[in-house]
């Protein structure tokens, strides 16, 4: 069962009612902080995936966790403390690097491709199994999706984005053309988090770059901003790219898919 959260308490309301006997954080990004407040309400939100599973030993099983990411390993202790100690089977990965063969695009994934694998293992996948279910995986819903038009080569990440993945993405990519929207229900952290990602681009000297969004407009970006995705298509079809790698990569309701015919 997956669960997500965007308030305080949002995961405390969905484990009472799936009664879990195993948990899984898989990472902890400063999203939805409009909601949360503050990235310290995004880490005690998802936390408490942690103690509802502590709080119940009689049926909990064990806690999945990557023993390199010392976010989750201090929240894993800070729920350990507020259930006075209590211990449950550990089922412990590394983050590791993307197995060869994949088709998933994006060093990032890393971590969540050795987290399936561990998942896996414990309830009877071997690891070989699982390396050829993850190699066999073709991304067809706009995350860490590859494609290649008759114009230019296209990294599609457009499902949505927050300032912690739009980071990762941009790090990750090797190619000389962004196209990236906005990230939304950040509260009062928008103007400060679009800056940031303006100031990645200007360090990485990113010459191609088209911003989507409104949002953009506070910043000191020196790229053309777009109000939407109907008004960069429209610049495109005018002022085609060809022969580029391009970064598509924005939240949700920029619904930057719209654009790939012109590309």
């Amino acid at each position: 069962i997956e669960m997500g959260a965007s308030h305080p308490g949002d995961i405390k309301e969905l484990v009472e009612i799936a009664e879990p006997t195993h948990g899984l954080i898989t990472n902890v990004g400063r999203a939805h902080l409009q909601g949360f407040g503050s990235f310290e309400g995004v880490q005690h939100t998802k936390a408490e995936l942690y103690t509802y599973l502590l709080a119940h030993p009689e049926r909990s099983k064990g806690i999945f966790i990557n023993d390199d990411n010392p976010l989750l390993l201090s929240m894993l202790d800070e729920a350990k403390k507020q259930s006075g100690g209590a211990k449950l089977p550990l089922f412990p990965y590394h983050t590791g690097t993307v197995p060869e063969g994949t088709q998933l695009v994006g060093g990032y994934n890393a971590e969540n491709i050795h987290a399936a694998l561990r998942v896996g293992e414990q309830f009877g996948i071997s690891t070989t199994e699982g390396l050829e279910a993850v190699r066999a995986y073709k991304p067809s819903n706009n995350r860490s999706q590859a494609m290649e038009t008759d114009c230019n080569r296209l990294v599609i990440d457009a499902y949505n984005a927050n300032p912690t993945s739009m980071q990762a993405a941009i790090n990750a990519f090797d190619g000389d053309a962004y196209i990236l929207g906005a990230m939304r229900e950040l509260g009062t952290y928008s103007r400060l988090e679009h800056q940031n990602i303006v100031n990645m681009l200007a360090e990485r000297k990113a010459q191609i770059v088209y911003l989507v969004g409104t949002e953009y407009k506070d910043t000191t970006a020196p790229y053309p901003v777009f109000d939407d995705v109907s008004a960069l298509k429209d610049y495109l079809t005018v002022h085609p790219l060809m022969g580029h790698k391009i970064l598509i990569k924005g939240s949700r309701s920029n619904t930057l898919e719209k654009v790939l015919d012109v590309l």
